[in-house]
């Protein structure tokens, strides 16, 4: 968006972390920096940062909902450096981008102090994410309830799928007076021009990329009882299928039952991966393992895929999921045929819209095996993979997003609409 908002008439000041320590979930990519406008203002509250709490220490924070050092910092050195930066760059609105979501606080904090509006883009739906586990259910109320007043001192409220619209105006009905409205990730078209990636391997290649949720999902599983009786976890969710288990168990029957094809099939996992990650992809000899890529590497190992795999967790039949991974629009740019184990919801209507993906449950080891089977079979055949209509892609280009952040802004700031300004002259 920081890219595209300069020609919208919106110059972004991005206030962010310091350079973080080197953590699983905060890996170092500078390719992502490089198509920004050179006169972008960058602002880097004080490091170093604290690290995440671990062992019983987060779990004493979880059960008691204290603050660990790492949020504390966050919203303390983000709301101070965000008010000078606010006055002395004498800025219109205030937009802050979850996670965390306690930036939430500090944008209604900056935006009190300058008495500028703020918009809070919600990445996703906080509380009401199927995918968050609370100690318990009085847990998850009071994480509502701290979600309820913080959302209600924003002007607008942006959230990345239709059913997360959905769901807040139902559990926060209060919010009516303020503009909610969707504005979902997307991908960013200028990296995808040009061919993909020539190979001359003759594998199959299947690719993942981003995060796995193995040890979550193991988690879940193991406390699964507990957290039913507490109701710290939202009835009928696994998220173990947002993993690589049932992909694996998948490969290995392929490669008993179809030997051509088993002969021939890889797997490779772009990210970091945790040790039971890892010991997941162990169980195949097919799999590679390749680390963190930076975003442009991994964007080439995508478009250079076979097939690529996208999971998530796995809920009842007719019950719809409220997000949908980042990963899924730049696989859909990507114009490779994809793997989807999906539960209903906005992704999966949004791939089988799309007709570039091999649907199944996120469990569904049968089907998995048949989705690579058929999709190996198409490319023996040499039949071109079916290409998503233009228009489809068009709505999640960030050049388009962007305009539809613009309007956001435009409504909180004044700018006045093509009508008026024909009406003013």
């Amino acid at each position: 968006m920081a890219r595209y908002l300069p020609d919208l008439g919106y110059e972004p000041v991005v206030l962010t972390a310091p350079r973080p320590a080197e953590e699983r979930w905060t890996p170092t990519d500078n390719s992502l920096g490089s198509g920004l406008p050179p006169h972008t203002i960058v602002r880097r509250v004080p490091g170093p940062e604290p690290p995440s709490s671990t062992g019983w220490r987060h779990r004493a924070e979880r059960w008691l909902r204290l603050r660990d050092p790492w949020t504390r910092s966050w919203v303390e050195a983000s709301t101070s450096a965000g008010i000078e930066a606010a006055r002395e760059l004498d800025v219109d609105l205030v937009y802050a981008w979850m996670q965390p979501y306690h930036s939430a606080e500090a944008a209604m904090r900056i935006a009190r102090a300058i008495d500028r509006p703020w918009v809070a883009d919600l990445g996703d739906p906080w509380a009401l994410d199927e995918m968050m586990i609370y100690p318990s259910g009085l847990h998850r109320r009071l994480e509502l309830r701290l979600m309820r007043r913080l959302l209600g001192t924003a002007s607008a409220i942006v959230m990345s799928t239709p059913e997360a619209e959905r769901r807040i105006r139902a559990a926060f009905p209060e919010l009516e007076d303020k503009i909610v409205l969707t504005i979902p990730n997307g991908f960013d078209a200028t990296e995808f021009l040009g061919e993909p990636p020539a190979r001359t391997d003759g594998a199959f290649r299947i690719v993942h990329t981003g995060y796995l949720h193995t040890e979550l999902g193991q988690h879940q599983r193991r406390s699964a009882l507990l957290r039913r009786l507490l109701g710290g976890a939202v009835e009928g969710v696994d998220i173990l299928g947002r993993s690589h288990v049932f992909l694996i168990e998948a490969v290995e029957r392929i490669r008993r039952e179809y030997p051509g094809l088993g002969r021939r099939i890889e797997v490779y996992f772009a990210g970091v991966l945790s040790s039971r990650d890892l010991a997941v992809a162990r169980r195949s000899p097919a799999t590679r393992t390749l680390g963190f890529l930076a975003h442009d590497e991994s964007l080439k190992l995508a478009r250079s895929a076979d097939l690529l795999f996208l999971p998530m967790h796995d809920l009842p039949e007719g019950t719809r999921a409220t997000v949908v991974p980042s990963k899924t629009y730049e696989y859909l740019a990507s114009g490779r045929p994809i793997l989807a184990a999906v539960p209903d919801g906005d992704a999966r209507d949004l791939l089988a819209a799309a007709g570039t993906a091999l649907l199944c449950r996120p469990k569904d080891v049968d089907g998995i095996v048949a989705a690579i089977v058929k999709a190996y079979e198409r490319s023996l055949s040499g039949r071109p993979t079916p290409s998503p209509a233009a228009e489809l892609l068009s709505r999640y280009d960030y050049r388009n997003l962007a305009h539809e952040l613009a309007w956001v802004f435009d409504q909180l700031v004044g700018v006045p609409e093509p009508a008026e300004l024909s009406a003013a002259l």
